[in-house]
């Protein structure tokens, strides 16, 4: 039987490291910190902020509802106190959706190839 490396994963990340993720700047990151209750950093004695995993996926809803779905924050506020769990099951079809996308991409041009 092979070995098989596992794959490392964090338990905090850098606010650099998750814009990097998202694909936004920084300075977005703490603007929707101010503005949304569900993101919370930890903060080490510097005051450098650290994400978890939960307050990464918080923010890649928000990220959905503001730049995706086109809400204002308050909007995007409203349906996050209203059902969080709706967003999220949304969220994650969309996210479901898009990666078989990619995907039927990629085999569509690996088949165009040969």
């Amino acid at each position: 039987m092979p070995y098989k490396e596992k794959k490392i994963e964090k338990f905090y990340y850098s606010i650099g490291e998750v814009a990097e993720m998202l694909g936004v700047n920084t300075s977005l990151i703490r603007f929707w910190e101010k503005n949304f209750d569900v993101i919370k950093p930890h903060k080490n004695k510097k005051g450098n902020r650290f994400f978890t995993k939960d307050d990464i996926e918080n923010l890649k809803l928000i990220y959905h509802l503001v730049k995706d779905q086109r809400l204002t924050l308050e909007g995007a506020r409203k349906r996050l106190s209203e059902n969080k769990q709706e967003v999220t099951d949304n969220y994650q079809i969309v996210e479901c959706l898009t990666n078989i996308r990619e995907m039927l991409i990629e085999i569509r041009d690996q088949l165009d190839k040969d």
